[in-house]
């Protein structure tokens, strides 16, 4: 069973309860809520999942309630369900980042596929979040002279390079390099870089 909740906004309380019961029956932890205002309420307290929106809603519609997350810094995958008619704010949607996009009438199986991709997508979000807050606390952990020579490793710097920008010997930078090395648990110096690079560029 996918781990999290899928997060089902939709004005129709028809199309609401027909989704409740399709992801009951297979197994889908779901919440529904009737427009993405009343979803906006909730944000905060947001559980881990996916969310599952309409396109077209008094109020707020999909678009905006995307555009809305982006700023708010949710991350969650979204599906969007559309109308044969609005297949082109769909891919709209697309463009701004959503998952996936399904058509109404829609199949079940279909719908399914795509929010289980989405849960096991924000499964992956979770875990990488995870491994750079790890990376980003081993990162914390360093000296000041240790951060120099991971800055210097980083660039591609020589130990005697780094030994003369920083005015000490190469020696120094080895003992240095060592601890750098065990202190963020790298076996190699390809993957102190990656570690790195992956903590600096989110």
């Amino acid at each position: 069973m996918n781990s999290g909740v899928v997060h089902v906004i939709d004005d129709d309380a028809a199309m609401r309860d027909s989704l409740s019961f399709l992801l009951e029956s297979a197994d889908l932890a779901n919440k529904t809520y009737e427009s993405a205002v009343v979803f906006l309420e909730h944000v905060k307290h947001l559980e881990p999942g996916c969310i599952v929106t309409d396109v077209r809603m008094p109020e707020m519609s999909g678009l905006e309630l995307i555009q809305r997350l982006k700023t708010l810094g949710v991350t969650l995958p979204i599906i969007v369900m559309t109308g044969h008619a609005d297949v082109p704010l769909a891919i709209e949607a697309m463009k701004a980042g959503v998952h996936d996009f399904i058509e109404k009438p829609f199949d079940d199986e279909a719908l399914l596929t795509a929010i289980r991709a989405a849960l096991a997508q924000a499964e992956d979000q979770a875990q990488r979040s995870d491994e750079l807050a790890g990376i980003r606390g081993k990162l914390a952990s360093l000296s000041t002279r240790e951060r120099e020579v991971l800055q210097g490793l980083v660039a591609g710097q020589a130990n005697k390079v780094i030994a003369y920008d920083l005015g000490i010997s190469p020696r120094t930078v080895e003992i240095y390099r060592a601890n750098v090395m065990t202190k963020m648990g790298a076996a190699s110096l390809s993957e102190l870089v990656r570690m790195t690079l992956a903590a600096e560029r989110e």
